[in-house]
C-alpha cells in the first residue's frame, strides 16, 4: 500500500519564487596578473646520450660493417629486433643506405655513404 501525501508537506516542500534574469548582478571580472615567463638558461656542459640506435650506426659506418652477432651483442637485442632497426629506423625513417653482404658464410651490413656528385 503506498501513502499518498498530505496536503500541509506540499507547501513547506515549494520552491521559493526565482528573481527575473534581468535583476541578476554580475560583478566585473577582475583583470587576471600578467606572468612572464622567463627561459631557463641552455647548461654550459650538454649531456651526450649514447642511445643503441646510435651505437648501432657507429658500428655500421666502420669500414668492416657488422655482423648480426655483433649487432645483437652490442645492443641485447634479438635477431628480429635488430633488422627490424635496420629496416624500419635506419632504412625508412633516417634514410641511410644500409647494405648487406655475404663474406665467408657470414652477412656483413654496413653503412654506405653516398657519393658527392
Amino acid at each position: 500500500m503506498k501513502r499518498k501525501p498530505s496536503p500541509s508537506s506540499k507547501t513547506s516542500s515549494a520552491k521559493p519564487a526565482r528573481a527575473a534574469s534581468g535583476a541578476r548582478s554580475k560583478a566585473a571580472p577582475s583583470p587576471k596578473p600578467v606572468v612572464k615567463r622567463v627561459k631557463p638558461a641552455p647548461a654550459q656542459t650538454p649531456e651526450i646520450t649514447t642511445t643503441k640506435q646510435s651505437q648501432l650506426i657507429t658500428l655500421l659506418r666502420s669500414a668492416a660493417g657488422a655482423s648480426m652477432e655483433q649487432m645483437m651483442a652490442l645492443t641485447g637485442w634479438q635477431p628480429h629486433t635488430v633488422r627490424g632497426m635496420l629496416s624500419g629506423s635506419l632504412r625508412k625513417r633516417l634514410g641511410l643506405d644500409v647494405q648487406c653482404q655475404r663474406v665467408d658464410g657470414v652477412h656483413l651490413y654496413r653503412i654506405v655513404e653516398a657519393a658527392a656528385a
